[in-house]
């Protein structure tokens, strides 16, 4: 069904069995530092200990306790610990700011004065968080843990630029995955498509933990440790947070189907991007009315500005994407 963020009225259902419970049900102590938003009383989560929360989700404070607790473990117990950050959400302008001059601006937004300047400032936020980042593995280091524990790095969605965050075009689903640690290759980079469903069952996995059995998602653990691994031919993405701007799509290694519910602006802006520096400098091209289908051929237009839907030369493409998408929000029952 429909899941929102907790901060958009939502919350997770208690029935749902999440990451941190399995885990604590496998045996590991549980820890929950900084930042989350699936459920409005943290308790709900079933974390094992839930350090001071007055210390707020900016990553300096948070990444400061972490480094205490490292410092201080002792016990021979397997622990996982959850490190959430308030960064890298905007707003920008309290970190100190790169060069504009010197950015580099994505492809899928205009080169303008104000767009580099956002972009100067949110490499300075970035900065300020991978120093979090380094404090914390560095801690670990010195605590005699880091050749036993695994650290993932990920993010939730893309930049908190236009045509990124609350889009379905790929510089809004392709986010970040770090993996080090035990069994894991050093230095290699996966090209094979992977789902948010699929950390869930790839840490289990990496755990030795026992994986539900009805979990949509499938462990790329393997993968990364050399094993056999069948690669998924397609992942899917959805957005829900607008009601008026629901989407859902289709992404294989070639090919992007996007199916649009709404009528309404090609782009709808979430309320941080449209008061942002970017969005003031880039017109109104994205307010022109959006299609009820867009195809992309990423092979030839990785920046997905070229809309093939309806073009008979790739009318096959589309209708197998599209049967494909449908028989996904059959089998999930998607409540669209």
């Amino acid at each position: 069904g429909l899941m929102g963020l907790v901060n958009l009225g939502w919350n997770l259902p208690p029935s749902n069995l999440t990451l941190d419970q399995a885990l604590g049900h496998a045996g590991y102590e549980t820890l929950l530092f900084g930042h989350q938003h699936e459920v409005k009383d943290v308790a709900q989560l079933g974390f094992h200990h839930l350090p001071d929360r007055s210390v707020g989700v900016r990553c300096g404070p948070v990444a400061a306790q972490v480094a205490e607790f490292l410092a201080r473990r002792r016990e021979e117990r397997p622990f996982y610990a959850r490190v959430g950050f308030g960064e890298v959400h905007r707003p920008y302008e309290s970190y100190p700011a790169d060069d504009p001059a010197r950015v580099r601006v994505p492809p899928h937004l205009k080169d303008t004065p104000g767009a580099r300047q956002d972009l100067a400032m949110f490499h300075g936020c970035i900065r300020t968080m991978d120093a979090a980042v380094g404090r914390i593995l560095d801690a670990l280091g010195s605590s005699g843990l880091a050749e036993n524990t695994l650290v993932v790095f990920t993010t939730d969605h893309g930049i908190a630029f236009p045509r990124a965050k609350a889009t379905l075009y790929d510089p809004g689903i392709r986010t970040t995955l770090l993996l080090r640690g035990p069994g894991i290759r050093p230095g290699q980079v996966a090209s094979e498509l992977i789902s948010n469903v699929d950390v869930f069952p790839s840490l289990l996995d990496a755990a030795g933990a026992p994986v539900p059995g009805d979990l949509n998602g499938r462990s790329f653990w393997p993968l990364l440790t050399g094993r056999a691994y069948t690669p998924r031919d397609a992942i899917f993405a959805e957005k829900n947070t607008q009601p008026w701007d629901i989407k859902r799509c289709i992404r294989t290694a070639r090919y992007k189907y996007i199916r649009n519910f709404n009528e309404g602006p090609l782009l709808s802006l979430p309320t941080d991007i449209e008061s942002s520096l970017t969005r003031r400098d880039m017109g109104h091209d994205h307010l022109r009315p959006r299609p009820p289908v867009e195809l992309y051929d990423l092979s030839a237009d990785p920046n997905e500005q070229t809309n093939l839907a309806g073009r008979p030369d790739y009318a096959s493409v589309e209708q197998d994407l599209s049967t494909q998408l449908q028989r996904l929000l059959e089998a999930t029952h998607d409540p669209i």
